[in-house]
């Protein structure tokens, strides 16, 4: 898939990744100054000023369109995640979490924070947190992807607070056809693709269009298919060694590798006043038992690798009336189908089970126990009653109240299915008003609707309903005990959908004051104009999602909201040079924006950049961008939806007995008796919150600065380097504060009820049952606030050099060596989750509260040989070592690991043009299948050839970052393109 162009950019530029770098300027002989040619106009990403050179003050990343093709690349994704620059977001092996989309990270500050152009305009979203799927984008039109680093909402306005990543399509003559093919070496995750795209010139070249269409199809990969991902590894098992027999769907013979604390059999759990040791009473296996180790292992059946079905069909189109009218238009349409799995449903909480109903379903001494458990809540309500304290919830007598907790095996794994329908469609003109001045206007409108199917969730109604005799009594008592009848009486199928657009109206003029020149250079140059945008989306949950009936997967209120923005902006570049030939060239840009919420308001932001060529030889580059983003509308506006986070209760620690916490606790509504007694307090690793929008959230604000040096040394022909220093700061971040960081502010650090930190145990009444545990019906609520401070610093480095051999493998006469790296040192990348707690610098960590690893060192290398039709590269990816960011947990305790360390990965692709129309594509990824490592039988972990590492609590899913680190291991493709 190696186009004469494409040869001609390795040859020429010696740039896959490399920064958009012209030839010095030099003087001119005549000082008039002639207008520019269409043709030979730049608009470069991070300015609206059309040029004749693309130098720019601020630093511009290039990935070629060789890099998708050398890589064996179909998603966007996979290229784009390798950059320095990204810490990956959602991907292709992100199942939970994960919703089946792609999504770009830039310099770890969040997806909503970097913004996605196509052609240097927006992008369509697909949710309510306005967020782009890179699914949606034809990699194989792609002709680069261009990364700014550092707020541009000078240039682009909001979202544009980590930097810009424009993707540029190419125009296609003739055409194209082509197909790719994948497996990895397990011989699983086929993935195959083929596309076609019919493009031509017409009128004389005074129109041109292109259509084209692509399918793609991944099957799924499960994390049972890979050892190192078959046991779900954490803390539960409280150091003790993996035991690895039998089933884990034999009660009698569980694993001991953790996954949740909801275990095959069903467990009663002891509520205030029904003390037996703390003991948790295991119905299934007829007896009391420790909880340690023995919990359910639900990895084998979530998915590795997600499975996609994707269809896209677009065109577009430009035609040339006069100099001053060329009409265009875009359209684009997505079909994205993406599954998620999960194990079956672990049904958790307090219910009441009536004794009778319930009787023919348990043996003679379970009956007697759970008699045993009736008596003595009765006698403890009785003293309830008589202290002055209501009753516990629904325990009558022949009713018990407990809190249950049981894997519904019986209903099979949760499923969710993503279908998401986008179309896009753009119309505009742009000419030239005088041989100075051009415009450009458009209209596009984006709609995006997404349909969600979920199977295999538990309806609490109807479990709850059968087990206190209203409804036919289910068997939860044994394994497998529920027939299919009872299955159907208690699952229930749930659906959702998200329906999002977005409207853009922009207009802009842009060109040069004439003849006016200053020293010789070229002209001032300008942009000015005026955009309108408007962003709506809505969430709309079933009745079941809504009321939180469904056990499964997270309830969700509905959500609808939407905003505008008018915005006047405007850009300025001066050049300045001598006759010696020393360049200086300022540039400045603002923008005005007026926002419909009325918090926001209008803002202004600002940016100016100089450049500094004393020499050909050398050129100092900085820059200083004022940036915003607005909230989006989930931020503003998401209905109350529950979740499950992993957390620790301060009130169940050994400490909670005294001091302030004590006071805290005891305040909060945890009886005394109960202060430190886990077991009770906490029964389950995962406890119920709410999670909603906040209306009066403000904008984030973000300074950034930039500056650098380019060397392109006359001594070394071919040879670029670039060094450029970053510093990203953005203040009054949007956060919701995670349930364990809500829990240490309050309870740790600040101590008082009184401070807004404490608002989510404090403020919205009891959030809990008798027995002191986090009430299911009454939970804490979370939602953003203006109050967190990100900040990112480092340095991007990037080398080419390109050089003719002067000889040929293959009798060509000559061939070509291109050797490209890009890196990057991240000096800090911290985060303050309020003025008043501590900072958290995540660089070079990992862990629960940095979450993905940032690498202190990241880099991608390639060395490319062009020998006539043959083409053959090789690629080093690498990542530095990273530290668990928790100093108070060793997880080499818990079968996990403390360090992850430094990860290397080679590729290795060779193509041939068989005929001058046809390229045949071929390349291994992952050549010495390097994977994380893998548990023994023996309960020790051990390394074996390869040099990853397994986690334990400190994972993000399949006990490593599978977004980070490659899962698949040692991975095939083959690839072949026609042109004509």
């Amino acid at each position: 898939m190696f186009t004469p162009k494409t040869k001609a950019a390795l040859l020429a530029s010696s740039v896959i990744y490399g920064s958009l770098i012209a030839a010095p300027a030099m003087a001119q002989a005549d000082p008039s100054i002639e207008p520019a040619a269409a043709e030979d106009r730049i608009v470069v990403t991070g300015s609206r000023i059309e040029r004749r050179n693309t130098e720019t003050a601020a630093p511009v990343a290039v990935v070629d369109d060789a890099e998708f093709e050398l890589s064996g690349t179909v998603n966007v994704e996979n290229v784009v995640n390798q950059l320095p620059q990204v810490v990956p977001g959602l991907t292709s092996a992100s199942n939970n979490p994960g919703n089946g989309t792609a999504t770009l990270n830039l310099r770890g500050l969040g997806a909503a924070r970097s913004l996605v152009l196509v052609n240097g305009r927006r992008w369509m979203f697909f949710d309510t947190s306005q967020l782009v799927d890179l699914n949606t984008i034809p990699s194989f039109l792609i002709d680069s992807v261009d990364v700014v680093t550092g707020g541009a909402s000078a240039v682009y306005g909001s979202d544009a607070l980590a930097g810009v990543v424009n993707f540029r399509l190419r125009h296609v003559d003739g055409i194209e056809a082509g197909g790719q093919y994948s497996i990895t070496d397990r011989g699983d995750g086929d993935r195959y693709e083929i596309h076609g795209a019919i493009g031509t010139d017409f009128s004389d070249g005074r129109g041109r269009a292109t259509v084209f269409g692509e399918y793609y199809n991944r099957d799924s990969i499960f994390q049972g298919d890979r050892e190192f991902s078959n046991f779900a590894l954490g803390g539960e098992t409280f150091g003790e060694p993996l035991q690895q027999f039998g089933s884990s769907t034999l009660p009698a013979l569980r694993f001991n590798a953790p996954g949740s604390t909801a275990v095959n059999g069903t467990t009663f759990l002891l509520g205030s006043g029904l003390t037996i040791d703390d003991a948790i009473f295991d119905v299934g296996n007829g007896a009391a038992r420790a909880r340690a180790g023995d919990t359910y292992n639900y990895a084998p059946v979530n998915y590795l690798q997600i499975p996609q079905e994707r269809y896209l069909l677009g065109g577009y189109a430009e035609y040339e009336i006069t100099d001053w009218a060329v009409p265009y238009a875009e359209v684009a349409f997505v079909n994205n189908r993406v599954a998620t799995e999960l194990a079956a449903t672990p049904v958790t909480g307090t219910f009441n089970v009536n004794l009778a109903a319930v009787q023919p379903f348990v043996s003679t001494a379970v009956f007697q126990q759970l008699q045993t458990l009736d008596a003595r809540e009765t006698a403890a309500n009785a003293a309830r009653i008589a202290a002055g304290l209501s009753p516990l919830n629904g325990a009558a007598p022949g009713v018990v109240s407990a809190s249950l907790q049981r894997r519904v095996l019986e209903t099979g794994s949760r499923n969710s299915l993503d279908e998401r329908n986008a179309f896009r469609v753009l119309a505009g003109m742009r000419g030239d008003i005088t041989d100075y001045l051009q415009y450009d206007a458009y209209y596009t409108y984006n709609r995006t609707r997404n349909a969600n199917i979920q199977a295999g969730n538990i309806s609490r109604s109807a479990f709850q309903n059968g087990l206190n005799g209203t409804a036919p009594t289910i068997n939860i008592f044994e394994e497998g005990g529920l027939t299919q009848d009872m299955v159907d009486q208690i699952s229930i199928l749930a659906q959702n959908s998200d329906i999002s657009t977005l409207e853009v109206a922009s207009a802009a003029i842009s060109g040069t004051l004439g003849d006016f020149a200053l020293g010789a250079a070229e002209p001032v140059g300008f942009a000015l104009g005026g955009e309108y945008r408007r962003v709506a989306s809505q969430f709309i949950p079933d009745t079941a999602l809504a009321s939180g009936d469904v056990i499964g997967f997270n309830a969700g209120d509905p959500t609808e909201g939407s905003y505008n923005v008018k915005e006047v902006f405007a850009e300025i570049n001066v050049p300045f040079e001598t006759e010696s030939g020393m360049r200086i060239e300022l540039s400045g840009a603002g923008r005005y924006s007026d926002y419909s919420l009325e918090q926001i308001g209008g803002v202004w932001t600002y940016a100016g950049g100089v450049e500094f060529q004393p020499i050909p030889d050398v050129t100092f580059r900085g820059q200083y961008q004022h940036a915003i983003r607005a909230p989006n509308v989930a931020e503003l506006f998401q209905g109350t939806a529950i979740g499950f986070p992993g957390a620790t209760d301060p009130c169940g620690r050994p400490d909670a007995t005294s001091g302030t916490l004590r006071d805290l606790c005891l305040a909060n509504g945890v009886p005394a008796a109960n202060l430190g007694r886990a077991a009770i307090i906490q029964p389950n690793t995962q406890i119920p919150a709410l999670f909603g929008g906040n209306p009066n959230l403000q904008e984030e604000t973000s300074d950034s600065y930039t500056f650098g040096v380019v060397l392109q040394p006359q001594a070394i022909p071919g040879l670029t380097v670039t060094a450029d220093y970053f510093n990203i700061k953005i203040e009054d971040a949007i956060t919701t504060i995670s349930l364990q960081q809500s829990f240490d502010l309050c309870f740790d650090q600040f101590q008082d009820r009184a401070n807004p930190l404490c608002d989510p145990f404090f403020a919205f009444g009891n959030i809990r049952n008798a027995e002191g545990a986090i009430d299911v019906d009454a939970t804490p609520v979370l939602g953003g606030q203006n109050i967190a401070e990100f900040v990112v610093s480092g340095v991007d480095l990037q080398v080419n050099y390109g050089m003719d051999l002067g000889f040929s493998l293959l009798g060509n006469g000559s061939s070509d060596l291109n050797l490209n790296f890009l890196g990057t040192w991240t000096e800090e990348s911290s985060f303050l989750a309020t003025p008043d707690s501590d900072l958290l610098d995540c660089a070079g960590i990992f862990g629960a509260s940095c979450g993905q690893p940032t690498p202190t060192f990241k880099w991608t290398a390639r060395a490319t040989l062009i020998d006539g039709p043959l083409t053959f590269s090789t690629r080093w990816r690498h990542l530095s070592a990273v530290d668990d960011d928790d100093a108070t947990v060793d997880y080499g305790d818990f079968n996990g690991s403390e360090r992850i360390p430094a990860y290397d990965l080679i590729d290795l692709t060779a193509a041939f043009d068989i005929r001058e129309n046809v390229t045949l594509t071929a390349g291994v990824n992952n050549v010495f299948d390097t994977l994380p490592m893998t548990p023994t039988f023996d309960g020790i972990i051990v390394s074996n050839t390869n040099n990853g590492t397994l986690l334990g609590d400190n994972q993000e899913q399949a006990n490593t970052y599978p977004s980070v680190y490659d899962t698949l291991g040692r991975d095939f493709f083959v690839s072949v393109d026609f042109r004509f």
